[in-house]
């Protein structure tokens, strides 16, 4: 089954390379979506693909990359795009 979440993370997320590693662990996890940085000081992405990488993807959001301080992951599931591809970071909104 697919599954698409879209995410709002919050904490220490800006300048730790949060977006690079979020892209990088998708496209490991062979997921689909994007991830840009918000004016908040958050991180948001939407991620799509098979369940169980979709939740672990989740997983991993909770924790970050090394220097990152994640104070919270909201997730909201909605419904899969058809044809949604790749993965790319956004610039900030």
């Amino acid at each position: 089954m697919t599954k698409r979440v879209h995410l709002y993370i919050s904490g220490r997320v800006q300048g730790v390379f949060f977006r690079g590693w979020v892209a990088e662990q998708a496209r490991k996890l062979g997921l689909a979506g994007w991830v840009r940085n918000r004016f908040n000081g958050g991180v948001e992405a939407v991620i799509e693909g098979p369940d169980e990488a979709v939740d672990e993807m989740v997983r991993l959001c909770h924790d970050g990359p090394p220097h990152a301080r994640v104070d919270s992951v909201l997730d909201n599931d909605t419904e899969p795009v058809m044809g949604l591809s790749g993965f790319r970071i956004r610039g900030s909104v």
